[in-house]
């Protein structure tokens, strides 16, 4: 089964990253929010902080402390599914949908 980690970046609009794993999705929010802030924005402090973890390659630190240090939210999911054709056959839908709970033929049924 194929698979994807993403976090959401709590911005207006939301950003969006994509990666095939965790570990690859903190080097990604690491190199592409986190390294391109500008150190003004984090303070002399911060930004130290930043640097020091990026270039000992704790990538979740790095971005723990950008978050901080921003004030902004990141939801991170570590696993979902990609579903592909073969998942869902076009062919086989309609065979699928009768087993749902939707059409189940005792309305009252709520399992």
């Amino acid at each position: 089964m194929s698979g994807v980690a993403y976090a959401v970046v709590a911005n207006d609009p939301p950003d969006v990253y994509l990666a095939e794993d965790i570990e690859t999705l903190h080097r990604v929010l690491a190199i592409e929010l986190v390294a391109q802030t500008h150190a003004a924005e984090l303070g002399e402090e911060g930004a130290v902080q930043v640097r020091d973890a990026l270039l000992e390659e704790r990538w979740g630190d790095a971005v723990r402390a950008w978050m901080d240090l921003r004030g902004v939210e990141i939801d991170v999911y570590t696993y979902r599914h990609i579903f592909t054709e073969k998942d869902l056959p076009t062919d086989l839908i309609g065979a699928q949908l009768q087993f749902t709970k939707l059409f189940r033929s005792d309305a009252r049924t709520q399992n």
